[in-house]
C-alpha cells in the first residue's frame, strides 16, 4: 500500500509499505480521509521524541471495513487504544490507561495511509449521509469535548451561565469552541492570532472571533480554554481567568513557561490538563457530529494524500486558513466520502 511517511526533520516521502495485517480482534479499514493533527506537525518539525523517523503518522482518520463480516462498514477511528483492564479502564478514564498506545506513535503506525488495522472495540459506525471526510473530526473534536466537559464539571455552573474564551482557531480551539456550544455554554469567544485565519473563522462562522489586541475589553472568563500550548497563551489565560475560574489546557505547543502560579494561588484558579478524551467522550463526540451540533462543517481543506508533504510545508509557512487540513487517499475520490 502506499502511505506518506515521515522520514526525517521536515521530510515526508510518499512511498510504498507493507500492508498491515489484521488479528482476530482487529478489522482492517480502509482509510478515507485523515486530519493533520498539530502533533503531526510537531513530529515533522523534530519536536516531538514520542515519534522517531520513519514513522507514519496520523491518527485522525475514517474509513470502510474491507475483510471480514463487517466488511462495508463505514467507521471513524478512534486512535487510542487501551487495555481495558487497569484501574484507569475500569473506572471509564481509558485516555489514562497505564498501557495506551496511539497509532501515529511507536508500535503503532498512523493513518497518513491506505489502509490501518484497529481493534473491533475502536471503531464506530459512520451513518450513510455523514461524509467521511467529517467523520475523521471526531478524533480532534473529542478533545474539546472532553476537556469542556471537564471544565463545565469543575466549576459547577449552570453551563448556561458560563463566560468562556477558546484560545486558537485551529481545530482544537474551534471544536471546544463547537463543544462548549453543544454543551449548553452560550456565551462563547475565541481568540485567534493570525489575521487570514481570523478573517476566514469569521466568514464562514456566527462565533465571535477576535485579535488578542481586542481581548482586555472581553475579561474576565470563567472558562478558558488553551488550545495552542505556548507559554504566550497559558500566560494570557492565567491573566484573564476570573478568580474561581478554571482553566482546561489542551494544547501541546511548548513545554514550560507562561503561567503566573502566584495569582492562579491567590485567586483560586483551577488549572486542568487534559489529555485527548475517554472511549464514551469519543462516542459523544461522534454522535454530537451526526447530530448536526457542531453546525456546518465548512472549515476544512482537502488535500490529496501523495501530496501532503506539500499540505505540511504550506501548515509550516502559514498559508493554511482553514483550521483543518484532511488527506485523501488515491483510492478515495477527492471531494468525494465513500
Amino acid at each position: 500500500m502506499k502511505a506518506l511517511v515521515y522520514t526525517g526533520v521536515e521530510t515526508l516521502e510518499y512511498q510504498e509499505v507493507p500492508l498491515p495485517t489484521a488479528t482476530s480482534d482487529q478489522e482492517l479499514v480502509r482509510i478515507m480521509a485523515s486530519g493533520v493533527c498539530g502533533s503531526d506537525m510537531h513530529a515533522y518539525l523534530g519536536h516531538d521524541e514520542r515519534r522517531p523517523a520513519p514513522l507514519i503518522l496520523g491518527h485522525e482518520a475514517a474509513g470502510i471495513v474491507v475483510e471480514g463480516p463487517n466488511a462495508g462498514r463505514r467507521v471513524t477511528i478512534n486512535p487510542l487504544v487501551t487495555c481495558g483492564t487497569c484501574s484507569y479502564c475500569i473506572t471509564g478514564r481509558t485516555n489514562l490507561c497505564e498501557k495506551r498506545q496511539i497509532i501515529s506513535m511507536p508500535p503503532r503506525e498512523g493513518a497518513f495511509a491506505e489502509y490501518v488495522a484497529m481493534p473491533r472495540s475502536n471503531l464506530i459506525t459512520v451513518p450513510d449521509n455523514i461524509p467521511l471526510e467529517h467523520a475523521a473530526l471526531a478524533e480532534p473534536l473529542a478533545c474539546g469535548w472532553h476537556g469542556v466537559r471537564l471544565g463545565v464539571g469543575a466549576l459547577g455552573l449552570p453551563a448556561s451561565d458560563i463566560r468562556s474564551l477558546a484560545i486558537g482557531g485551529g481545530a482544537i480551539g474551534l471544536g471546544a469552541a463547537f463543544s462548549l456550544i453543544a454543551q449548553g455554554v452560550k456565551n462563547v469567544t475565541i481568540v485567534e492570532a493570525n489575521p487570514s485565519r481570523r478573517a476566514f473563522l469569521k466568514d464562514i462562522t456566527s462565533l465571535n472571533v477576535i485579535s488578542p489586541e481586542e481581548i482586555a475589553a472581553e475579561t474576565p472568563f470563567d472558562l478558558i480554554i488553551d488550545g495552542v500550548g505556548f507559554a504566550g497563551t497559558r500566560a494570557t489565560a492565567s491573566a484573564l481567568t476570573r478568580p474561581g475560574g478554571v482553566i482546561i489546557h489542551i494544547g501541546l505547543g511548548e513545554n514550560t513557561g507562561g503561567l503566573d502560579i502566584r495569582r492562579m494561588t491567590l485567586q483560586e484558579i483551577t488549572f486542568i490538563g487534559t489529555y485527548t478524551y475517554t472511549a464514551e467522550d469519543f462516542c459523544q463526540t461522534a454522535q454530537a457530529i451526526f447530530n448536526n451540533q457542531f453546525g456546518e462543517i465548512n472549515w476544512i481543506e482537502k488535500w490529496p494524500l501523495s501530496d501532503g508533504s506539500n499540505a505540511f510545508k504550506d501548515i509550516r509557512s502559514g498559508k493554511i486558513k482553514a483550521p483543518k487540513i484532511i488527506l485523501i487517499p488515491e483510492h478515495n475520490n477527492l471531494g468525494t466520502s465513500s
